[in-house]
This record gives C-alpha cells, sequence and structure tokens, in this order.
C-alpha cells in the first residue's frame, strides 16, 4: 500500500462528503482540507477532521495537502485545475472535464505546462468488477468483442440538492453544461476505452427533454464505433425511476456474452455473468464485492503519485479526447452544450 497521502478537497457535495472523503479513509490516507464557500460544506468537513476553508486559496497554502480532488460544479473545474497545477499540487477532476470543451481544452495545456500529476475521476475503470471484464476480454473469453451495450440512468428531480438551501447545479446549464448526457456518458465513452483498449472514434446522439421541466437534457442516446469496428450503445437518462432496473453494462463477442448488473455508480457490488455463444450456459464470474469504485480510484492514484512510473493509466489527452466526444455527441444531436451555448 502506498504511503499516506495527504488529500484536499475542492467542493465538498454529497459525492465528496458519501463517496471520497470514506475512499480517502479507508485507503489509509487523511483527508486534511477542504474549500468550499458552502458554510454547511465546511461544516460538514469540519465535523470529519478536516480543515474547511472558504476559497481555494486556503487549501493551496496547506502544506500537508499533495492531491486534490476536485468536485465542485462543472463550471468552476478550470479554474481549480489550472490553479493547483500551478502550484504544484497532484489533480483527480470528477469527470466531465469541464462544462465546455474550451475549458476542457485550456487544463490540458495547463497540465502539459505544468508537468503536474492530473487525472479525470473515471471511477468506473476502478470498479473490480469491470476490471474483471477487461481481464475476461483481454484473455480472449469472448472471441471478437463486436458491441458494448450500457444503461446508466438515475431520477434527478429539479428539488434535489447536497445540502439544504443549494440549487441543483446540474440542471443549469451555465453551471454543468449539459444533462444527462454531459455528466452520464463521460463513464460510458471512457469504459469502452478502458475495456477494449480503444478509445471511440465515430459517434452520433440523440437527446430528449422529455419528463423534467428543466433546461437541459434529461436523456439521450449515443452510438459509437472504435477504429477496430467494435460498436457502442449509450443509454443514459434523468428520468429513470430509481425502483426500474437502471444500470446495466454488456459486452457482446463472437464467443459469448458478458452481462454486468448494478456496477455502475459509486457503490460497491452488482453481478457479473459469462453467457457461453454455444450452448447457452451462464456463469456467474466472482470479484471483490467489498471494494468500492471510489476506493480502488484513491488507491491506484496514491500508487501513481508515489510511484511516477505507473502514471500512464492516468492520460489528460485521453480524458480531453473523450471531452471532445461529448461536444461531438450533443453538436451530432442538435443540443447546445457548454456555457458559450447556454
Amino acid at each position: 500500500m502506498a504511503a499516506s497521502i495527504g488529500w484536499g478537497i475542492v467542493g465538498y457535495g454529497w459525492v465528496a462528503r458519501d463517496y471520497m472523503a470514506p475512499g480517502i479513509r479507508a485507503a489509509g490516507h487523511r483527508l486534511v482540507a477542504v474549500a468550499d464557500p458552502g458554510e454547511a460544506s465546511r461544516a460538514a468537513a469540519e465535523a470529519e477532521g478536516a480543515r474547511a476553508h472558504a476559497d481555494l486559496a486556503g487549501l493551496i497554502a496547506e502544506p500537508d495537502v499533495e492531491a486534490v480532488y476536485v468536485a465542485t460544479p462543472n463550471h468552476l473545474h478550470r479554474g481549480a485545475v489550472e490553479a493547483l497545477c500551478a502550484a504544484g499540487k497532484a489533480v483527480l477532476c470528477e469527470k466531465p472535464m469541464a462544462a465546455s470543451l474550451a475549458d476542457a481544452e485550456a487544463m490540458a495545456a495547463a497540465v502539459r505546462t505544468s508537468g503536474a500529476f492530473y487525472g479525470t475521476a473515471f471511477d468506473q475503470r476502478h470498479h473490480p468488477g469491470h476490471r474483471a471484464l477487461r481481464g475476461l476480454i483481454e484473455d480472449g473469453r469472448l472471441g471478437t468483442v463486436t458491441a458494448i451495450r450500457i444503461v446508466y440512468a438515475c431520477w434527478l428531480d429539479r428539488a434535489w440538492t447536497s445540502f439544504r438551501g443549494q440549487d441543483n447545479w446540474r440542471i443549469d446549464p451555465a453551471q454543468a453544461g449539459g444533462g444527462a448526457l454531459m455528466d452520464l456518458a463521460p463513464h460510458g465513452l471512457d469504459l469502452v476505452d478502458f475495456l477494449l483498449g480503444e478509445p471511440i472514434t465515430d459517434i452520433a446522439a440523440m437527446t430528449q427533454a422529455r419528463a423534467q421541466d428543466y433546461a437541459v437534457d434529461d436523456g439521450a442516446l449515443l452510438i459509437g464505433r472504435t477504429a477496430s469496428g467494435a460498436l457502442a450503445q449509450l443509454n443514459v437518462a434523468y428520468n429513470c425511476p430509481d425502483a426500474l432496473p437502471r444500470r446495466r453494462l454488456e459486452v457482446v463477442g463472437t464467443r459469448g456474452l458478458l452481462t454486468a448488473v448494478d456496477t455502475m455508480g459509486q457503490t460497491a457490488g452488482g453481478s457479473l455473468t459469462f453467457t457461453d455463444g454455444r450452448d447457452g450456459r451462464v456463469e456467474e464470474i466472482a470479484f471483490d464485492k467489498s471494494a468500492s469504485p471510489f476506493l480502488e480510484q484513491v488507491r491506484a492514484f496514491g500508487r501513481a503519485l508515489r510511484d511516477p512510473g505507473g502514471r500512464s493509466a492516468w492520460d489528460a489527452e485521453r480524458d480531453l479526447h473523450t471531452m471532445r466526444l461529448i461536444a461531438r455527441a450533443y453538436a451530432a444531436a442538435g443540443t447546445p452544450a457548454g456555457r458559450d451555448a447556454a
């Protein structure tokens, strides 16, 4: 295990509070400080033993903070990442990289110029079930992979918020840059790259504003193709009741089908099966169901921070390609995305 790392968090909302902070502690690392303008957010951080600052400058001045998790609304990612890179901090930034492609381009430039260790928080790469999937694909269990199908959906009510009195920034195009497509599709696009070892190169999409009464898309369907010809289909939504089946990942090959249910998300567990293409026999695949993707992400980032030889798995340019795919998907759907179009 990597030596204990002092972490900071910028933006102490529900993901940071309920998943990242526990992941830091479970990995044997330390949450040193939090920066958030919200009084309730700072109070929650202090209750967990972290020092709380109202602005980023206070966190940057903390000498014990080596790595910083950026979990602000999307439109604030760029400013935080640029300042942290300039200060020599390692940065793990929530997806999407930014609210607009222009901001993501600037962030990637800041990483190149500063030489800072940067990663986008595609935590689904670190889910033990998804790692097991990739291993089976690499071992040839599926034969030639022909398609990946992903459903990743939830219900996002207009009134939802991390702390009482806050607005739901995820439905504000100026802060989020888009809706369900912007928020949920990056995970699926990145997973295709992770599972197959190659990114999507061609993409098309349709969006909907069907069930929710806000100004961003509440659902989207994306189709893509990798350079080798594997097809990908992603259905993402903010309009699916949480009691319904809404998290499913299928990888289809010439020899069989791998199906992961309830693995996509912040929590540990789910199920993974292999269906044999010859006789339809279904086999349950074992994986670690106790470790959350956030815990495994913190462990992986910590190892890479301590051993620069392991940093190739974290790539700002690859993540910028994913952001470009998102921009192209919105353009194909004829839907404005990003602050510039808000």
